[in-house]
């Protein structure tokens, strides 16, 4: 985990953004970023990552760690998700990120409904990763740290086809699990991967 920051006197006045990346698939950690960009930012085309193509999204990540006024990324392991449930376990994730800012900002904004018990005021905004800049930012380095980390999990689960969906429970990932069986960074909470093992046991 890497964090970049200038810290300002005027904490009070900044904003970090919060989201998360990886809710939904079988396997893999679930990511999320807090990112404080301070207000002489200039990084245009931010955007929800999912509305960005993976090259926009790659080089967006690049300015947002080198521009940025502070930016870190924190995950929760499949361990944790399997132990907490997910909606717990992303909570988790992004309760480490704000806790690792090396200044205090006034506000985290955090897209969605949910958010984690922080000593800091919070809002939450429904679909905040398309409406606040700083949430912007959040959701395309926790993307892009998810997505490597799914690369480099291909390496090791190459049959699995990590480098294309990522862990996202598509038809190859879901036939790559019944020929394969699941791995140790399969969600073993997740009903897909409860049903492959109850069909692998029962044949």
């Amino acid at each position: 985990m890497q964090t970049v920051a200038t810290v300002s006197r005027q904490t009070a006045r900044l904003i970090g953004g919060v989201d998360e990346a990886g809710r939904g698939p079988l396997a893999g950690p679930v990511v999320a970023a807090c990112v404080v960009l301070g207000a002489q930012y200039d990084l245009p085309g931010l955007a929800d990552s999912k509305q960005l193509s993976e090259k926009k999204r790659n080089s967006l990540a690049a300015a947002i760690r080198q521009h940025a006024r502070a930016w870190v990324v924190a995950s929760a392991t499949v361990a944790e998700i399997d132990r907490l449930n997910i909606l717990q376990a992303t909570l988790l994730a992004m309760q480490r990120a704000v806790a690792q800012l090396p200044m205090t900002p006034g506000l985290i904004m955090i897209d969605g409904t949910h958010s984690p018990k922080l000593t800091i005021p919070v809002r939450t905004v429904i679909k905040g990763d398309s409406r606040i800049a700083e949430i912007s930012a959040a959701s395309i380095l926790a993307k892009t740290t998810r997505d490597a980390d799914m690369m480099a999990l291909h390496q090791r689960y190459p049959e699995y086809g990590f480098d294309r969906h990522k862990g996202y429970p598509t038809r190859r990932h879901i036939a790559a699990l019944q020929m394969y069986g699941i791995t140790d960074i399969h969600r073993k909470s997740f009903a897909p991967v409860q049903a492959i093992v109850k069909s692998i046991v029962n044949r």
